[in-house]
């Protein structure tokens, strides 16, 4: 299988650098994710996507909504594509960069889950995906932190790649079960 990870467009959570991991409090997208969401939407316009995933939050829905309005094809939410949980809703971004800073890998926050643990959500994701659609092209729309999850899985080290920045509506592609030199990124 073949997986594009779409990050969402930019949202108000983003412009206020605050914590949105609860899909219940509507974070929407601004204008500029608007425009982002459609920029892209442009640019993969012509790939043959042949199933497609979201997570639970609004602006991952809306961004997968515009990216796909060439392509008839039924959006699926999966949880297990949800933004990292921190259990630290409405806080600014710093406030939970700080605490994981000592060991990101290792360190749960309460409510929370560690980067090892949702990278293995993201494992299970693929997993399962890879399984039902074997010789599919699928569209996922994501968040920052399990996109960056998806590329750890594909390193030896996940601390080469754990603390990347993905821009609004960037994308890795992979294919899944992972082989050597195939992902690419649109940084």
């Amino acid at each position: 299988m073949n997986i594009l990870l779409v990050r969402h467009g930019e949202s108000e959570g983003n412009i206020k650098h605050e914590i949105n991991d609860d899909p219940k409090r509507i974070v929407n997208l601004t204008a500029r994710g608007n425009a982002q969401a459609e920029a892209t939407a442009a640019k993969l316009r012509g790939i043959p996507f042949t199933h497609a995933y979201v997570s639970q939050f609004p602006r991952a829905q809306q961004t997968a909504y515009i990216l796909l309005q060439h392509h008839s094809l039924d959006l699926k939410v999966d949880a297990r594509l949800n933004e990292r949980i921190s259990g630290m809703d409405g806080l600014h971004v710093d406030l939970f960069n700080d605490y994981v800073r000592p060991d990101y890998l290792h360190i749960k926050p309460p409510k929370g889950e560690t980067f090892l643990e949702q990278m293995e959500r993201v494992r299970g994701f693929l997993d399962e995906i890879a399984a039902r659609h074997e010789a599919g092209m699928v569209l996922a729309v994501s968040h920052e932190n399990p996109i960056v999850a998806a590329w750890a899985l594909t390193v030896d080290d996940p601390e080469t790649v754990m603390h990347r920045n993905i821009e609004n509506c960037a994308w890795l592609e992979l294919e899944w079960p992972i082989k050597k030199d195939i992902t690419r990124m649109s940084f």
